[in-house]
């Protein structure tokens, strides 16, 4: 085989040709989805390998699931929810957020590191209009829980999940639910955290117990708060900066791991919303310090930032 090209481009090929067959002679078996993954990493970040990478995202199990991250801010993003009782997982859809969150939540139950898991999320898309729809109210809210129930019949057996529900092992339910509990020995994961209002973050945040972990996770360009109310995930990033225990965790394009014309999407429409300015909402970047009394700062979705221990 012969490279050609500029001398850095061919090192690069160099070097992911000979990372691909040591792999292959250590009897590593790498599919073409996760290879695919793996290319559109190390071809963008000088600092990555696809050794280290393959070798560093190390399988894990999740109930009936071996998973491994795919891209370095999964693994990040993995290691920052082992380290911390809260992490946030910010970026666009497709990126393993709430998948991965999920996964460590089941393995954290199996492994009776908890006694429950407890998956929320705001029902902003019901807005008044739950009153109008059939059966209970529990049937009610329902359908707009269900990308969590997706996750769980994912990674255990679906008799399993059923009965962890009816024990309420698991329990899945909207943020609303979750004012004047304080939720101990127990994994939480606030999903869809965009949607929040700045009253029902704060409100959530501090339902945390003892020997409890939470993750929140949100998209900031995908905010269906009705009348521009602010998103208690953007207050959040900027009242919680410098906490120690808190990590941030931050996703972009090249972390998509669906169909590779998500990544496209994605992408796409990053670049109309900061072309026309449409549906975006000012963010404090959380690198710089923090602004001045009436000052509006703002972030763009990028490399994950952890928040340093103070």
């Amino acid at each position: 085989m012969e490279l050609e090209g500029e001398e850095k481009a061919v090192a690069k090929a160099k070097q992911i040709l000979d990372d691909y067959m040591s792999l292959v002679r250590d009897g590593h078996v790498i599919s073409n989805a996760d290879l695919n993954n793996f290319l559109r990493v190390v071809t963008v970040e000088e600092e990555s390998s696809l050794k280290t990478m393959y070798l560093g995202g190390k399988q894990r199990s999740f109930g009936k699931k071996m998973l491994a991250p795919k891209t370095i801010n999964q693994r990040r993003y993995v290691e920052a929810i082992e380290k911390h009782d809260l992490t946030f997982g910010i970026g666009p859809a497709g990126t393993g957020k709430t998948y991965l969150a999920v996964a460590m939540a089941v393995s954290a139950l199996l492994n009776k590191q908890v006694s429950r898991i407890i998956l929320t999320r705001p029902a902003v898309e019901a807005g008044e209009r739950l009153g109008f729809l059939p059966g209970t109210l529990q049937e009610k809210v329902d359908p707009y829980l269900r990308p969590l129930y997706d996750g769980l019949y994912d990674m255990l057996d679906a008799d399993r999940v059923e009965k962890l529900l009816e024990k309420n092992t698991i329990e899945v339910a909207p943020i609303a639910f979750m004012r004047g509990r304080t939720l101990n020995d127990a994994y939480i994961i606030v999903d869809e955290s965009q949607n929040c209002t700045p009253d029902q973050m704060k409100m959530i945040l501090t339902r945390l117990g003892f020997n409890s972990k939470m993750v929140v996770t949100g998209d900031i360009t995908q905010i269906d708060l009705p009348g521009g109310k602010r998103s208690g995930l953007i207050e959040a990033t900027e009242v919680l900066k410098g906490v120690e225990g808190v990590s941030f965790i931050l996703f972009d394009d090249k972390d998509v791991v669906r169909h590779n014309l998500v990544q496209k999407i994605v992408r796409a429409y990053e670049s109309y919303t900061e072309k026309t300015g449409i549906g975006r909402q000012m963010l404090l970047k959380l690198d710089d310090p923090p602004p001045a009394s009436g000052a509006a700062a703002s972030i763009q979705p990028g490399a994950p930032v952890e928040l340093p221990d103070a």
